[in-house]
């Protein structure tokens, strides 16, 4: 039996990083009802003056989302990394930054793209232009997926220490 080619092994390896997040869903719920709550509770402290809220909501937005894509950034590799199977994607003959591209991609399929999508009905309640809306979203788009790579890096550093993610 032939190893599979570098891009099915890599979609197989996508596809069960997804079907892995779809059975916990927790972990795609979490940094959605954070950037809710956040965004939700906002006004409270700044006051409801919509020129004031406008103003703000460009920020609000990206740093709530920065924080949300924080919480499940350190879960990129642990589950694997506790039952063995990082091991095993270390001595797969496919190249390694492929098969962590992969992982990556999940995580932002997950998180980012989700949290772009939202993100619309949020800056609308915080008052945000609607011509600004595409921006916002296409801003986060390419954010988020940034943000993904670079949690990666933090992830995949402290994946060994208990409660790395502290």
């Amino acid at each position: 039996m032939s190893a599979p080619g570098i891009w099915q092994f890599c979609s197989r390896l996508l596809r069960r990083q997804l079907l892995l997040a779809v059975r916990r869903p927790i972990d795609i719920a979490n940094p959605l009802l954070f950037f809710a709550m956040v965004v939700a509770l906002f006004p409270l402290g700044l006051g409801p003056a919509p020129e004031k809220l406008a103003g703000f909501a460009p920020g609000v937005l990206w740093i709530t989302a920065l924080l949300s894509n924080l919480l499940t950034s350190d879960n990129v590799f642990r589950s694997d990394f506790d039952d063995g199977s990082l091991e095993q994607l270390l001595l797969a003959p496919q190249p390694l930054y492929l098969s962590v591209l992969a992982y990556i991609g999940a995580h932002w399929l997950t998180t980012g793209l989700l949290l772009a999508v939202v993100s619309p009905l949020f800056a609308l309640m915080l008052n945000l232009p609607v011509d600004a809306l595409g921006a916002l979203v296409a801003s986060l788009l390419l954010g988020t997926a940034v943000l993904s790579l670079l949690g990666a890096i933090g992830a995949a550093l402290t994946v060994g220490l208990k409660r790395g993610g502290m």
